[in-house]
């Protein structure tokens, strides 16, 4: 359940800033008259993303065993692959977030009412439809069946608006580099299990093989009922019997991505180029 708090807590507040940054923007320099559009586009956006959720929900229930393992296993891949590139990208933009959008903004306030519309539709549509494929994804991995996995997300995006609404009223100060490293970390681990998931729903549909080829297993003694079981499934999409392409892809995926994601690529700066010697004087 941890786990899908954090999904919901990051991804959420993430939206709400958008929206807290747009909003407070168009307060401050007194084009109130704009909000209307802004809005709209925030709620057309919301509504795309309930819709896509539920179309993933609902979609696949008709569907063979085979053809619902396959595709609850390539979208998981997809969303893992999304949820990177989307850690990565707010870890180098979170301090520049607020100028990006101020500026997306004056573009679309000399536009018009269209530009208004879209801009704030493609600026939280993307955290939405985001959120949805990798929360159904993660929903799926952390327990089919049971409504934990769900009530954690809800709580988590609760969270996020009710953070958003005291950064926008100037009550919650929030380091917004640091919040999306940490929590973008965690949210690596949090992929890495679900990665080895839908490789699990792939081999089931018989697209890869090696089902029955397990690395280990530890169901004896870490047993998936039992509450530390049942805590380590929810945190870390822990399987006590995973087989050997889903360990080989839980590491192959986890080492190098937390890795790269810690790894400071900041060059150090060059050495100040010392004057120029002055030239001796002519006899």
């Amino acid at each position: 359940m941890f786990g899908n708090y954090l999904i919901g807590l990051r991804e959420g507040l993430e939206a709400s800033l958008v929206v807290c940054i747009l909003v407070a923007y168009l307060v401050k320099t007194e084009r109130r008259d704009a909000l209307r559009p802004v809005w709209l586009g925030i709620g057309i956006a919301c509504a795309l993303s309930l819709t896509f959720g539920a179309m993933l929900e609902f979609g696949t229930q008709e569907l063979t065993f085979e053809a619902q393992e396959l595709l609850g296993g390539s979208l998981s891949i997809i969303s893992v692959g999304l949820v990177t590139w989307m850690v990565f990208w707010m870890k180098r933009t979170a301090r520049h977030l607020k100028a990006e959008l101020h500026g997306k903004l004056d573009t679309a306030l000399a536009m018009g009412t269209g530009a208004l519309v879209a801009t704030a539709f493609l600026a939280v549509g993307r955290e939405g439809l985001e959120t949805a494929l990798f929360v159904w994804a993660s929903v799926r991995a952390s327990g089919e069946g049971s409504s934990a996995p769900l009530i954690g997300v809800l709580l988590g995006i609760a969270t996020a608006i009710v953070l958003g609404w005291l950064f926008y009223r100037g009550a919650l100060k929030i380091n917004l580099a640091k919040f999306f490293k940490w929590t973008g970390a965690m949210l690596v681990v949090v992929a890495a299990g679900v990665l080895a998931y839908g490789v699990h729903d792939l081999q089931e549909a018989r697209f890869l093989g090696g089902l029955n080829d397990k690395a280990f297993d530890i169901s004896a003694t870490i047993p998936p009922d039992s509450w530390y079981g049942t805590l380590l499934k929810g945190v870390f999409n822990f399987q006590p019997d995973p087989t050997l392409i889903q360990l080989s892809v839980w590491g192959l995926y986890l080492v190098p991505v937390l890795a790269l994601f810690f790894y400071d690529s900041k060059r150090p700066a060059a050495p100040k180029s010392q004057p120029a010697a002055p030239e001796p004087k002519q006899a």
